[in-house]
């Protein structure tokens, strides 16, 4: 079966852009303020929307089935400028300015009940919005502590441009990838930390299992990986998501996603398929109630890019962590 192109081109396409807006935009921002730094990225968005039609058209596909209507070159100008907004003030969250911002937060009391037996807890998002702020409530408040999963090659470009950002910023960066990503994952957990993740992509070197849920109306794949990890590990889940709302107001919201706590092996094939749909279900309400914010500037609705291979997902992680 053909591997679907998004899954592995994403990372070389837009965290090159990703890189080079951070390097810019941070100069500008800390020498000339945060409204200085906003007029250069209306500048920024203009430029990115009138040559990268790849993108551009991207961003009308998903757009047409967030609005339910035809997305104009004023929605994809807005697209792209809310997610140029989260880059630029994630220089302001990393040093801690966030007086500069009025962000509000909905639903802290499932991470409360998801942290009460001590055990840490999953966080699980996407590219929607900026989990930059959602961070920013570890910060703000010093006994929740969260960690963050990258894949390895993502987390060293933008660790490097974030340490550049506040190098005396402390970044609690788990790399996906290796043998050893699950036990450190457990480590965190077993500390009572949260563990974040964004799980609406994937890489094809990951190996990881991508199933279908209808999402904004047509079939798309999402990867079992993280709702796997969540799973053999039997922790609860929390959905995430920091919707930017313009301006500088963002809004937070977390919603009980799953709590694999007691589920047995022989369950947890359907508690994860059950969690999937959850998660596209939830992913879906926050795509419509603030459209600019989905990030992914690529086909997300590939035909046949879900696939079933004999193996388990992570069958060697699994074993790993179950052994120990």
């Amino acid at each position: 079966m053909n591997e679907p192109r998004n899954r592995d081109d994403w990372a070389d396409r837009q965290e090159r852009s990703n890189l080079a807006l951070l390097r810019f935009m941070t100069w500008v921002s800390l020498r000339f303020g945060r409204r200085a730094g906003r007029v250069l990225l209306r500048i920024i968005t203009a430029y990115f929307v009138a040559f990268s039609p790849r993108a551009r058209r991207a961003s009308r596909s998903y757009l047409n089935r967030a609005l339910g209507r035809h997305a104009g070159w004023r929605d994809g100008y807005r697209h792209v400028f809310s997610f140029a907004s989260t880059i630029h003030d994630r220089i302001y969250l990393l040093n801690e300015r966030f007086d500069l911002f009025d962000i509000r937060t909905h639903g802290v009391e499932h991470v409360e009940a998801a942290l009460a037996d001590g055990r840490g807890a999953f966080l699980m998002g996407a590219h929607l919005g900026s989990f930059e702020v959602v961070r920013a409530i570890g910060r703000a408040q010093p006994h929740i502590r969260i960690a963050i999963t990258m894949y390895e090659e993502n987390a060293r470009k933008i660790g490097a441009i974030l340490a550049a950002v506040n190098p005396a910023a402390h970044h609690d960066v788990i790399g996906l990838g290796k043998v050893d990503a699950m036990l450190k994952v457990r480590e965190r957990l077993d500390a009572g930390s949260l563990v974040g993740i964004l799980a609406d992509r994937t890489l094809r070197q990951a190996g990881d299992t991508l199933k279908e849920r209808d999402f904004l109306g047509a079939p798309a794949a999402f990867p079992l990986g993280p709702l796997h990890m969540a799973a053999v590990l039997r922790r609860p889940v929390v959905f995430m998501t920091g919707l930017y709302l313009g301006g500088n107001r963002y809004d937070i919201h977390f919603e009980t996603l799953a709590d694999f706590s007691t589920v047995e092996r022989s369950e947890r094939a359907a508690a994860v398929d059950a969690a999937l749909t959850r998660y596209v279900a939830l992913l879906e309400k926050y795509c419509r109630a603030a459209p600019y914010n989905w990030f992914n500037y690529f086909d997300f609705w590939q035909a046949n890019a879900a696939q079933e291979p004999e193996r388990a997902p992570d069958a060697v992680l699994q074993k790993i962590v179950e052994d120990a």
